[in-house]
């Protein structure tokens, strides 16, 4: 079952943050405790920079640990879709219109976007204009230079 609080994610990406999660508490938290002893064993905490460091370090690990947990309880791993219809792991190929211009997109949940691999929120602007459309749909998405018209060439 999903709410709005779900993180919606492909099966690799679970399974990286899974990996991720296991990792930060076993070795990762071993690690900075052994800091933590033996910038302990130096003496006067007050002053020691060392202990400090640890101490921020590990305040930091607590935090990514709660961060991905939280994501792992609250995850939905998505299936890619039929492709008649643009849905999260769909890759959506599009065409601006009045140009040649063609892009490719795979359209995630907002914990995998990664603009480098072309991996877009289904939250941001042109992924939320995608979501729910077919192969040849036109639709428009809002830019601060005004409003920019594209065709949905292809769904996979």
């Amino acid at each position: 079952m999903t709410n709005n609080n779900s993180e919606f994610l492909s099966k690799e990406r679970f399974e990286e943050i899974k990996k991720e999660l296991e990792d930060l508490k076993t070795n990762k938290r071993k690690e900075i405790a052994d800091r933590l002893e033996y910038a302990k064993s130096m003496g006067d905490l007050s002053e020691n920079a060392e202990y400090k460091e640890a101490k921020e370090a590990l305040d930091m690990l607590e935090d990514r640990i709660a961060h991905l947990g939280d994501v792992v309880r609250r995850a939905v791993v998505i299936k890619t879709g039929d492709g008649d219809t643009v849905q999260l792991g769909c890759s959506v190929k599009i065409k601006k219109a009045g140009s040649g211009d063609i892009k490719e997109f795979r359209v995630v949940g907002p914990e995998e976007v990664d603009i480098t691999k072309a991996k877009i929120s289904n939250l941001s602007p042109m992924g939320a204009a995608l979501m729910g459309r077919k192969k040849g749909d036109e639709f428009a998405v809002k830019s601060p230079n005004g409003e920019i018209k594209y065709k949905i060439l292809d769904i996979s």
